[in-house]
């Protein structure tokens, strides 16, 4: 039974690996976080992988723990003492290979959106779920998915109008 379990499970994250780090990615818009919070969430999913029935949706509930995760680090007592400074201690890595420079503009825009307003904009527009998926994998309501991407989208477009040009 152990082996069956460990397979299938070898065999989701050979499949799906690549696309979950890059929602982790774009929820931290930090590579090493995006990989210790995708490490976490691949944790919990293996120790709750029994009681995922529904295969067709491991891919929702994988992205429900990283959205719960992400939101639980904010919370935590020593995210509040770290304190940012002018000297970068390494230098900048690279942007991810799956970037191929055309939008690295605007995801460097939205790393400057609020955590929940950045969680509502990858979920809806990189994963392409709807408001309603979006909603339930956040634990809000639909109407508060739409003020959120509303919300979100015009402080885009005023803090960053050339992407506008861009676009066009």
């Amino acid at each position: 039974m152990t082996t069956d379990r460990d397979a299938d499970f070898t065999a989701y994250l050979q499949a799906r690996q690549g696309r979950l780090l890059r929602t982790a990615y774009l929820l931290t818009g930090d590579q090493h976080q995006a990989e210790d919070l995708l490490q976490t969430s691949l944790a919990k999913l293996y120790l709750a992988w029994d009681r995922v029935h529904e295969r067709e949706s491991v891919d929702a509930y994988v992205r429900r723990i990283m959205v719960n995760e992400h939101n639980s680090l904010w919370r935590r007592a020593w995210r509040r003492r770290e304190h940012p400074t002018e000297a970068v201690p390494e230098v900048a890595s690279p942007p991810p290979a799956y970037d191929d420079g055309q939008s690295l503009a605007l995801w460097s825009a939205v790393q400057t959106l609020p955590r929940k307003a950045r969680a509502v904009l990858v979920l809806r527009y990189y994963e392409e779920l709807t408001e309603a998926e979006a909603a339930e994998v956040l634990g809000i309501s639909v109407g508060t998915v739409k003020s959120q991407t509303s919300r979100a989208l015009a402080r885009l477009r005023e803090t960053a109008p050339e992407l506008r040009e861009e676009e066009r």
